[in-house]
């Protein structure tokens, strides 16, 4: 999680939003994206969406089976899809995402019964410093100090 939270430090330095992911296999990082929203102008640049297609890329197949996904803030709706959609095993994130999470706050892609994959969740890992990494580069932007 460590990296992850370097990785969203680079983004914020970009001006995008500081989230940054990881995708490690048996131990192994596979891959590591943050957000291009902005710099791509593309509202699917999340750091998790960004980071499944380079593992992806990475292992030359779509199925990301015994893949953890490690990202700084809760996957929104979208982003958890993806994962459900990646064949993912786990995603260990940091922060909560009281306006857009859905792997436990606001719904909860990773158990939907519905749904033909289920993958494991654990929240709050570094959480005080993701949402510290968050709650200063919001203030920055508010105040017109960004990056």
């Amino acid at each position: 999680m460590r990296q992850a939270l370097q990785i969203a430090a680079a983004a914020a330095l970009r001006g995008e939003v500081p989230i940054g992911a990881l995708v490690v296999v048996d131990g192994h990082l596979v891959a590591s994206a943050g957000n291009t929203r902005e710099t791509e102008s593309d509202p699917c640049g999340h750091a998790e969406v960004n980071v499944l297609r380079a593992a992806a890329r990475a292992r030359g197949h779509w199925r990301l089976d015994g893949a953890t996904v490690y990202v700084t803030l809760e996957p929104c709706a979208m982003c958890a899809g993806a994962m459900v959609l990646a064949r993912i095993d786990r995603c260990v994130y940091a922060a909560a995402d009281p306006k857009g999470g859905f792997l436990g706050t606001l719904g909860n892609l990773a158990s939907h019964p519905g749904l033909n994959h289920r993958f494991a969740v654990e929240a709050g890992v570094l959480e005080a410093e993701a949402s510290e990494q968050l709650r200063a580069f919001f203030k920055a932007l508010r105040s017109g100090d960004s990056k």
